[in-house]
């Protein structure tokens, strides 16, 4: 009963500090950076304990396939309603729901992409991560509950067998897989990708499965972390055709690279300039930048 009466004055002064910094944003407009944070990272904490429960529970009969897309939907609703940002997206052909098993891709840009993955995260689909997230409590346990394939970035070993596995699953039991091969946050200002990383394309050519590009407009007019901006807003998200990878090998790899970047990067462009209503000035050819990283085994990085 103590610790619980613990948690429960936790949250209420988490909520009342919340509240204190959304009214003083009426007077500081950069409070309301701190309130957005605040309240999106509880309403994340909210999500993974829900995940939790909803996970075992979809096990228990047997539909542990779909929990984190479960999940995705609940911290679709309580991140709107925290920060009052979401994600529309635009899949007129359906491919969330056609396309499956598929490894899809997107664009990484803060930890805000928690928040798209909610709006968009498909059925019978999960996400890789590193391992050490596998040790944060609430996140980590509905992680490793739900399916999430875990990559041990210090160890080349365990990652070719990770994604070996996460190969032979897709095949089997038809379940999809959400990567951001830049392997990190790019947290630009201006639209632009990271060189990719080569592990997501390495798994959809073993597994033969088709790659699905989902491409989100840059959104540092709602979220910029070095302006201490965050505003509310709509921010638009496009499923592109997928590509399939039939026929192909390892040596197909680096072309399958750079030619789903460059598809990617104009889609981005395009977006960004539909969000804005302007158009992007110096926007960066999709053949300027390189389109992978040089990646050994031990530096394969498909999540962040």
């Amino acid at each position: 009963m103590a610790i619980l009466a613990y948690v429960g004055w936790f949250l209420a002064g988490y909520v009342a500090l919340t509240v204190f910094f959304y009214m003083l944003s009426l007077v500081i407009p950069k409070a309301a950076f701190v309130a957005r944070a605040l309240a999106m990272y509880l309403a994340a904490a909210v999500s993974s304990l829900f995940g939790v429960y909803i996970s075992i529970f979809f096990r228990i009969i047997g539909c542990g396939q779909i929990a984190q897309w479960a999940c995705a939907r609940c911290f679709k609703w309580l991140g709107f309603l925290a920060t009052g940002v979401t994600f529309e997206v635009e899949d007129p052909k359906g491919h969330l729901e056609k396309v499956r098993p598929a490894v899809f891709l997107g664009n990484h840009q803060t930890e805000l992409d928690v928040l798209m993955l909610g709006c968009m995260f498909p059925k019978y689909c999960s996400v890789t991560a590193k391992a050490s997230l596998r040790a944060v409590p609430f996140l980590g346990w509905f992680m490793a509950l739900s399916g999430t394939v875990f990559l041990n970035r210090a160890n080349s070993k365990d990652a070719r067998q990770a994604l070996a596995g996460a190969a032979e699953q897709m095949r089997t039991r038809r379940h999809s897989v959400y990567i951001f091969p830049e392997g990190t946050r790019s947290y630009t200002k201006e639209p632009t990708l990271l060189p990719f990383k080569k592990g997501a394309f390495h798994l959809a050519v073993q597994a033969q499965v088709p790659i699905v590009p989902v491409v989100v407009a840059n959104y540092s007019h709602v979220l910029w972390i070095k302006g201490r901006i965050f505003n509310s807003g709509r921010v638009p998200v496009k499923v592109l055709d997928p590509i399939p990878t039939t026929g192909l090998t390892a040596a197909d790899v680096d072309d399958l690279a750079r030619t789903t970047r460059e598809l990617m990067l104009k889609e981005l462009i395009a977006l960004t300039e539909k969000a804005r209503g302007q158009a992007v000035e110096n926007a960066p050819q999709a053949s300027s930048e390189p389109a992978t990283a040089r990646t050994t085994g031990a530096q394969i990085k498909v999540a962040a």
